[in-house]
């Protein structure tokens, strides 16, 4: 009976999405296990059932043979035995002959309350079982690191299996460990990855290993950075090192900065997987960790990102919406236009959820952009300010407040007169991505229901717009409303 309540409750949510995975009822968190096996994508995420915190840790499964349709396929790993008492972690998966091996965490508390981490291994089968090792792959972390030892990437090089588990010094400093195996049961430490990087934090989640076009990515979630200019203003953050990785040496040298992956306010836990195609294809949790969001009364929080398409240009990390999401679109409504210190409401393509592609050119004004989620008390903005060279998403009137302690705004430098944006707007989210993907902001926000209309804008000057609005979904929106999410 209180699983029933708390599904009607959440279904009754006014801030429910259309597009996104999110879960029935309960709290979803990290994206877990990502891969193609078997003919279809296979995702699965955290999720605990008893509401919008974070207790007791399960892997909740989806999969799809497009990245856009999702089916639910019930709750995959539980807590069962003494290792994982207190909970199945965050992990990954490898595709190998009739089995999609999943690599996790268990999570033990003694008595004290001591956190005891160790790695373990579950398996699908083609049949839709899943089996479970009864004792853990690695019991505990090497001497000299602490018991924030979680998070396994698990892939395999040449006759070897790697297993790289993001992990913290004794020094509480952060560090990726690396295990090497020729059967997938008997692990070797190796050291901790050589990466020639001060230090970055005092502990790496998620680590994420892979190669695009060439070159060498090392992915991961850093706790505990400091702000720097207009990056890393979130509680948390996520970025990616491009460089080389020598992997029968343990070393992975960086070929520049390590990129923040995304300036918006929620996203955090990205794991990716390489599609049948050859596309590396990334999925992130769009929320944050020690975050109170709107919905969370509601019985339910948290979501996932869209998928994004992975490539490298000059040497940064580009992230575009998969193609496959056009299937979502409806109508569209089309307008080409140039605004001189002035707005104009978009009569025709009010509501969400909306998909916006928008090109701005500056023709002299001080700054332009779209207004979105509006009404007479609220309204979300994306703009480009051409006075200060920067590109803005301002939630600070964009409904029930979040995190307002780090803020309300967050910016880009962006010094061009041309701009494109594609938007994609939900029920409770946005997700801009600037240029093809140079750029993206994710952000959750929890509008008024009425707060639906769309603006145009320029201030002080004068701005040509090509903008195109398509309305999305009813396919996939039935079919989550009816086998998933409500």
């Amino acid at each position: 009976m209180e699983l029933e309540n708390l599904s009607h409750k959440a279904a009754a949510s006014v801030w429910r999405q259309a597009f996104h995975i999110q879960p029935k009822y309960g709290l979803l968190n990290d994206p877990n296990g990502f891969g193609w096996f078997d003919g279809k994508y296979h995702l699965f995420y955290q999720w605990f059932l008893l509401g919008a915190v974070h207790g007791l840790k399960h892997w909740y499964h989806v999969t799809s043979i497009d990245l856009v349709n999702w089916k639910d396929e019930g709750v995959a790993l539980t807590p069962e035995y003494d290792h994982e008492s207190h909970g199945i972690f965050s992990g990954s998966s490898l595709a190998s002959k009739d089995k999609l091996y999943l690599f996790y965490t268990a999570n033990k508390r003694d008595s004290d309350w001591v956190r005891h981490s160790s790695q373990a291994l579950a398996w699908l089968n083609k049949d839709g079982s899943i089996e479970k090792l009864e004792k853990p792959l690695i019991s505990k972390p090497p001497e000299g690191y602490t018991d924030n030892f979680r998070d396994p990437k698990v892939l395999k090089h040449e006759r070897m299996y790697y297993m790289f588990v993001g992990g913290q010094t004794d020094e509480q400093t952060g560090c990726i460990l690396t295990y090497q195996s020729n059967d997938l049961s008997n692990w070797l430490f190796k050291g901790p990855l050589g990466i020639n990087v001060e230090r970055l934090g005092f502990m790496w989640e998620c680590p994420d290993v892979f190669s695009i076009d060439g070159k060498d990515l090392l992915m991961l979630s850093p706790q505990g950075l400091s702000s720097k200019g207009h990056q890393f203003q979130n509680v948390y953050h996520s970025g990616t090192f491009i460089g080389e990785h020598q992997i029968a040496e343990n070393i992975f040298r960086t070929a520049g900065e390590f990129q923040e992956l995304d300036c918006g306010f929620d996203f955090y836990a990205p794991q990716t997987t390489l599609g049948p195609d050859n596309r590396r294809i990334l999925i992130g949790w769009m929320d944050l960790p020690d975050t109170i969001y709107p919905a969370d009364v509601d019985g339910w929080a948290n979501c996932l990102t869209i998928p994004r398409e992975l490539s490298i240009k000059q040497n940064r990390l580009i992230q575009k919406p998969v193609a496959e999401l056009m299937k979502l679109r409806q109508e569209a409504y089309k307008i080409e236009i140039e605004l001189v210190s002035e707005q104009l409401e978009i009569a025709n393509a009010n509501g969400r959820p909306v998909e916006i592609h928008l090109i701005l050119t500056n023709v002299g004004c001080e700054q332009a952009g779209i207004k979105f989620n509006v009404s007479e008390q609220e309204e979300t903005v994306l703009l480009l300010n051409f006075a200060e060279g920067h590109l803005v998403l301002d939630r600070t009137l964009a409904g029930q407040p979040i995190a307002e302690d780090d803020g309300t705004i967050r910016r880009k430098p962006y010094m061009e007169t041309t701009v494109e944006l594609t938007l994609f707007i939900d029920t409770s989210s946005v997700e801009v991505f600037v240029n093809q993907g140079e750029a993206v902001f994710t952000s959750r926000l929890f509008p008024n229901p009425d707060s639906q209309r769309l603006k145009l804008f320029a201030e002080d000057g004068g701005c040509k717009f090509d903008a195109t609005v398509w309305s999305l979904g009813s396919e996939f929106s039935k079919e989550l409303s009816l086998n998933f999410f409500q």
